[in-house]
C-alpha cells in the first residue's frame, strides 16, 4: 500500500501548484477558467469584420470596373458609328453594335442625326450591368461648318470692336 500513497501524494502537489499558479494569474482558482477564450472571440470578431469590410470594398471595384468597361463600349461604338454615319443609320448603328459586342457590352441604343451618334452601351461585369450613354460627331456642331460662330465673324462678346 505504500506505492498507493505515493500517487495520492503526488496528485495532491500537483493540484496545490495549479492552484498557486493560478493565483499568481490574478485568478481564485475555482473561478479562474471564467475568462479563458476571450481572445479567441476577439479574434474571431475583428477577422469576420475586416472579411465583411474586404467583402464590400471589393464590390465597389467591381461596380467601378463595370462602369468602366461599359463608358469604353459606348464611347467606341459612339465613334464607329459616327465614322459610317454618312452611309446611313442602318450601316451606322450595325457598325456600333459590332463594335460594342468586341468589347464585352451589348448595344441597347443607337440613333444618328446627321453625323452625330448617341449611342448607349450596356457591359455586364459580375452582378453589375451598368448602361451608359455617348455622342460622337465631328468636332464643332454645324454652325462652325457654315462659319457662322460669332467668334469667326468678329462680333462676338470677346472682341473689342466698337466699344474701344
Amino acid at each position: 500500500m505504500v506505492g498507493v500513497g505515493r500517487r495520492w501524494a503526488s496528485r495532491a502537489v500537483a493540484a496545490r501548484r495549479t492552484s498557486a499558479a493560478s493565483a499568481d494569474r490574478g485568478g481564485s482558482g475555482a473561478n479562474s477558467g471564467a475568462d479563458r477564450g476571450v481572445a479567441t472571440v476577439w479574434v474571431a470578431v475583428t477577422a469576420t469584420a475586416l472579411c465583411t469590410v474586404f467583402a464590400i470594398v471589393l464590390a465597389l471595384g467591381q461596380a467601378v470596373a463595370a462602369r468602366h468597361r461599359a463608358g469604353g463600349a459606348a464611347d467606341l461604338a459612339a465613334l464607329g458609328a459616327a465614322d459610317r454615319a454618312l452611309e446611313g443609320a442602318v450601316v451606322a448603328c450595325e457598325t456600333a453594335r459590332r463594335v460594342a459586342s468586341a468589347q464585352g457590352a451589348e448595344l441597347v441604343h443607337c440613333a444618328v442625326d446627321g453625323e452625330i451618334a448617341d449611342v448607349t452601351a450596356r457591359a455586364r461585369f459580375g452582378p453589375y450591368t451598368p448602361a451608359v450613354r455617348a455622342r460622337a460627331g465631328p468636332p464643332g456642331g454645324p454652325r462652325d461648318a457654315a462659319g457662322t460662330d460669332e467668334h469667326t465673324r468678329g462680333a462676338g462678346p470677346d472682341t473689342l470692336d466698337g466699344d474701344a
